[in-house]
Formats: C-alpha cells, structure tokens, sequence
C-alpha cells in the first residue's frame, strides 16, 4: 500500500478517540496458519494493513485475527469458511470466487466482499448469488473507502 495512505490510517487509528476502530497487528505465524488452513495466499497490502492494525475499520471493517472491539469478533479465518459452506454447491460465481478467496469484511446487509485470487475485491450478493467487482486490489478497496472524519 502507498506509505502515504499507511500513515493516513497510522493517524486515525492512532487516535485514543479510536481506539476501538483497531485491533491487535497479525503476527507471521498467525498468517500462515491461515493460509494453509484456507488454502489461499493473503494478499500482500492485506497482510501489511492486518500486521500493522489489526482487524480495523478504514472506510469499512477489515476483519483479521484480533478485530477493534467496535467491529464484531468473527476473523478472517472464520468468515471464510461460513461464506464458503453457506455457498458450497451453489454454481455461482460466488461459490467460485470464494473457493479460492478470503472474506475480509461484510456490508450493511451481510453480504460478504472478499479478495479473490486474482487480487480483485467483490462483493457476493447472498440473495441472488450475483457478485460485483468493488476494486481491483484490497488498497485499491481502502483507498477509496477511507476518509478521516
């Protein structure tokens, strides 16, 4: 991710008012725990946003092993695999998609919006099974959500 945007992010989090916007940084280990369990490669500006804050809220909740109490508890990790069972045997593009993604955050509605593996970032509708392209990369996805207020 671009330094600028990285301390943009170290501000707002670093705010005690915001406290509970981050969580505790992932560590290497956790990552790669992850990785195998899912089967997936985390994306590079991912894993530097989640060693750096946690899961976090910037513009909208990243989630990570350890979330900011004012975001939920469920990791990454977890959202994940619910997403994938709930979609398993759909033959959606949503199935596809999350077979090789990882969940990092929810809409307002529920909806899961996850990395693919390709980089992009989408959002799967879990009424229709529909899915629609957010960014074409996770700092992509930040740079566009994230406004300090």
């Amino acid at each position: 991710m671009k330094e600028e945007l990285m301390e943009r992010l170290r501000q707002f989090l670093g705010r005690a008012d915001n406290a509970s916007l981050s969580g505790t940084p992932a560590g290497d280990e956790q990552i790669a725990s992850a990785e195998r369990l899912l089967d997936v490669r985390f994306d590079a500006d991912y894993i530097e946003f989640i060693k750096a804050f946690g899961g976090a809220y910037a513009g909208l909740p990243v989630h990570a092993f350890a979330n900011g109490s004012a975001m939920g508890n469920e990791t990454v990790v977890e959202l994940t695999l619910d997403f994938r069972k709930q979609y398993e045997g759909t033959v959606t593009e949503a199935e596809t998609l999350l077979r090789s993604g990882l969940v990092i955050s929810l809409d307002g509605s529920g909806d899961p919006i996850l990395i693919a593996s390709t980089g992009g970032v989408y959002i799967c509708y879990h009424d229709s099974g529909e899915t629609s392209m957010l960014a074409g990369s996770f700092a992509e996805l930040i740079e566009d959500n994230f406004f300090e207020y």
